[in-house]
């Protein structure tokens, strides 16, 4: 741990970097903390040591490292509180009866988006305790059937199926009712393996092109439970970001945030405000993701706020926690 006076310096030094996106200086910080710039360049110097502060090619000053960022939001950063006019926006929201739950949602994540210029994503709603009610499947042509999954929660998936020409539709139908009379009542993200250890082993016995039909089946069941509902708000506004200026920067930020099976990986599973820094984030070393589960009626979801390592961690983890306590109210 660091004494008293390294952690005031390096406070000052990631709040003064996160206000203004250059290097910070010694003669900066020597008037608000009262000290010699030859005190303050020397600790500054031992918080590089450590790993906390790092220099850059064009400045004398310093930038906090990832470590210095982490550091930072344990033990120095306190959430700030939100402002009259942050609360009566999101207010307006939470009061307004005629909205839909998902729109509660989806609109005070808008309106995170607007206040604090990051981007910010909705993904949900994977119903947490959703059991199997029945499989219903509805050819369209000779190639191609829906297969409907009801939930005892009146949850319902439809998906397109491409089938193989040799699989009759009354194959297809056997299948549906083998899994009707052996499945119903499962959890949904158990389906996957019940088919592999309990239908795969019996279902020759039944149907002519089993392992076919098999595959099919095991793959619609797949994709129902990794399956995200993903919602963006201000997707440009990373690209505001000083951090983001080059052309080979834009790119990589926006293919990963056009990857569906990254952002998907967004999903957080502790209930808690949870931040993950630079590398952490697994999309880019310059990016922060803020994010929280929200459990509501039986209902997961995750809700995050993305934007550059340099963010104002304070104010974003007090209007996210604000928004967390209300949606689950």
């Amino acid at each position: 741990m660091l004494n008293t006076r390294q952690n005031n310096i390096l406070k000052m030094i990631v709040e003064e970097y996160i206000r203004l996106a250059r290097p910070v200086g010694s003669k900066s910080i020597c008037t608000f903390l009262n000290l010699s710039s030859a005190t303050i360049r020397n600790e500054m110097a031992y918080l590089e040591e450590q790993g906390f502060l790092e220099k850059t090619h064009t400045s004398s000053g310093r930038v906090p490292s990832e470590d210095g960022y982490r550091y930072y939001v344990e033990h120095l950063m306190k959430p700030k509180e939100m402002t009259g006019e942050d609360v009566l926006k999101l207010q307006t929201i939470f009061k307004n009866h005629s909205l839909e739950f998902n729109d509660v949602i989806l609109k005070s994540m808008e309106i995170i988006s607007e206040i604090t210029n990051y981007t910010s994503v909705v993904l949900g709603n994977a119903s947490l305790d959703n059991r199997l009610k029945k499989v219903e499947v509805v050819p369209i042509d000779s190639s191609n059937v829906i297969a409907i999954v009801i939930t005892d929660k009146g949850h319902v998936e439809h998906k397109n199926i491409s089938i193989d020409c040799n699989i009759s539709v009354e194959e297809i139908h056997k299948m549906v009712d083998l899994i009707n009379s052996l499945l119903v009542n499962t959890p949904i993200d158990e389906i996957s393996e019940k088919l592999e250890f309990e239908i795969k082993p019996i279902i020759g016995k039944y149907i002519e092109q089993h392992e076919a039909v098999y595959n099919v089946f095991y793959n619609a069941f797949n994709d129902f439970t990794i399956k995200n509902d993903i919602h963006f708000m201000g997707r440009k506004n990373i690209l505001n970001q000083p951090e983001f200026d080059s052309v080979s920067k834009v790119k990589n930020i926006v293919s990963k945030l056009d990857d569906r099976q990254i952002i998907s990986n967004i999903e957080e599973d502790e209930s808690g405000i949870n931040v993950y820094i630079g590398k952490e984030s697994k999309i880019d070393d310059d990016v922060t993701i803020v994010k929280t589960k929200y459990i509501v009626d039986g209902k997961a979801g995750t809700i995050a706020v993305i934007g550059p390592k340099r963010m104002e961690y304070d104010r974003v983890v007090s209007i996210l926690d604000y928004i967390k306590k209300n949606i689950e109210r």
